[in-house]
């Protein structure tokens, strides 16, 4: 096995791969807890808070506290200040491993995970303040991304735009793993965790230095899986067993023409990762940018009606968005920076 000295555990790469699948695997483990992202480093890394402490933890207690999958623990705000100023240079992944530090401290864990996938943009900052950290490359056929995402409440609902991304998003990773070795970033293919379970679950575990545990195959008897099932039916399936039901669901999900744009944007990435798929299948120019937001739109309208009927966390969802929207307003030059929650 590995040695990790209790490094921290990230999921990398697309959302609706099967993240919250292997989230809740991760976190069936007695030494591990995972709890759900509130995607702080996705929203807050782009705000220019120039070492400012105070503002990067009120602006990530705001967001903790308008997560929709709250956490059950309450995190000390003083103590998280603390920690993120221990360091030379306060950093905003070191208030956010604050954060997650406590949690862990609250479940009796050993060490914490994030499920973030878009931590694929953040590798190099997370190594830089905690060496020790281990990465979960979690890849799944970029056509049944697209189609989890185009009926669910996360993620972009045109299949074109979220080739765009996962393509993007297995590059970022792909460079991740050249550039610091499989014994930091390992791959896992949601196809071969759901058929292989035992196996691939073995093989993570002797990746990140922890011995297998039998809750780890029946994560869906947890407590946290059903809170993560009720919450949303775009997380639903998280109460499941492992299966693999859900492998090609593109073919269902897909127009044969929307599969063809999402191959044409993931052919090489598909190839490399050993996804097959019909090379002789004539291209599909992509979409021109008025069709793909009327077509989005279109799709999102639906989407929210249905979330809006069977989703519990679905104002929370929106109350958090539109606080995003504003702290990302107070990146304009010349702004103050204010806590989120705190008027000027």
């Amino acid at each position: 096995m590995s040695t990790t000295q209790d490094g921290p555990i990230l999921i990398i790469g697309t959302e609706r791969s099967g993240s919250n699948l292997l989230r809740l695997v991760l976190d069936a483990h007695s030494r591990i807890a995972v709890p759900h992202p509130p995607h702080f480093m996705r929203y807050l890394s782009g705000i220019p808070y120039d070492g400012d402490v105070d503002a990067m933890v009120g602006d990530a207690m705001w967001l903790l506290r308008n997560h929709i999958h709250p956490w059950p623990h309450v995190i000390d705000r003083a103590a998280v200040t603390e920690a993120a100023m221990r360091g030379t240079a306060p950093s905003l992944f070191g208030v956010v491993s604050a954060f997650y530090d406590q949690y862990r401290v609250a479940e009796g864990a050993a060490r914490w995970g994030c499920k973030s996938t878009f931590m694929v943009e953040h590798v190099d900052e997370v190594l830089a303040e905690l060496p020790h950290a281990r990465f979960l490359w979690l890849v799944r056929d970029p056509r049944d991304v697209a189609a989890s995402a185009k009926r669910a409440v996360f993620g972009h609902c045109h299949p074109y735009r979220m080739a765009l991304r996962w393509a993007a998003e297995q590059e970022l990773a792909r460079a991740a793993l050249q550039r610091w070795g499989p014994g930091v970033v390992h791959l896992v293919r949601y196809e071969d965790l759901v058929s292989a379970p035992g196996r691939e679950i073995r093989a993570i575990c002797d990746f990140i230095g922890e011995e297998v545990e039998p809750a780890m195959l029946a994560h869906h008897l947890s407590g946290n899986a059903r809170v993560t099932a009720s919450l949303s039916a775009s997380w639903r399936t998280a109460g499941d067993p492992i299966t693999t039901a859900r492998i090609g669901a593109h073919r269902r999900g897909l127009s044969d023409r929307e599969r063809r744009q999402v191959e044409s944007v993931t052919a090489r990435a598909m190839e490399t990762l050993h996804y097959p798929f019909d090379v002789a299948s004539p291209a599909e120019p992509a979409p021109g940018p008025l069709g793909v937001v009327l077509r989005g739109f279109a799709v999102r309208l639906a989407v929210e009606a249905r979330s809006l009927c069977t989703d519990r966390n679905h104002f929370r969802r929106w109350r958090r968005d539109a606080g995003v929207r504003r702290l990302r307003r107070r990146r304009a030059p010349g702004r103050t920076l204010v806590p989120a929650g705190e008027s000027r």
